[in-house]
């Protein structure tokens, strides 16, 4: 990530980024398909904390309120995130790879969201109303995180988070 901030995406390579993490060309290809993959390594670990948390919510919590609970213990796991990661947004919203595969893993995220709000009603297909629950709560995450790296404020991530999610909980409880 730093590296991609100091120097711009295109003119880091994959060496590069495996000699400042101290790893092999080969280890570092093991683990990412390439150097998109590794920038999106730490927004994907969140939204897989997620899936997981949100499957253990208690079954008497409405939707609605068991993503909020979930957003709310993903992110005492995982901590305020820092200014590198609002630079990270701003680097993908540049970079045309950068941001394809993001979208792409928001929306198989979402998909599987999707699921898991239906499996929490009970039911054995996703319907609308599963669909439109689980696309509002990742564009709640998503603008959230848009609006914090531009704004540059003094409200911390979680602040905006909240105020997103807020937003769209009228329509769910």
């Amino acid at each position: 990530m730093r590296l991609s901030v100091e120097h711009g995406l295109d003119e880091v390579t994959v060496e590069a980024i495996a000699d400042a993490a101290g790893v092999s060309r080969r280890t570092f290809s093991n683990y990412f398909g390439g150097k998109e993959e590794a920038l999106l390594y730490g927004g994907e670990q969140r939204m897989r904390a997620l899936l997981e948390t949100f499957a253990t919510r208690p079954e008497d919590e409405s939707s609605w309120t068991a993503l909020q609970a979930t957003w709310r213990l993903v992110h005492e796991r995982f901590g305020d995130l820092d200014p590198q990661w609002a630079a990270q947004v701003r680097l993908a919203r540049n970079h045309p790879s950068v941001l394809a595969r993001q979208l792409a893993h928001y929306a198989e995220f979402e998909r599987a969201l999707t699921e898991l709000i239906a499996a929490r009603d009970g039911v054995p297909s996703a319907g609308l109303r599963h669909r439109v629950m689980a696309g509002a709560f990742m564009t709640a995450l998503r603008v959230a995180s848009v609006t914090w790296t531009e704004e540059r404020s003094t409200r911390s991530l979680a602040e905006v988070v909240e105020e997103s999610l807020a937003e769209i909980a009228r329509e769910y409880r």
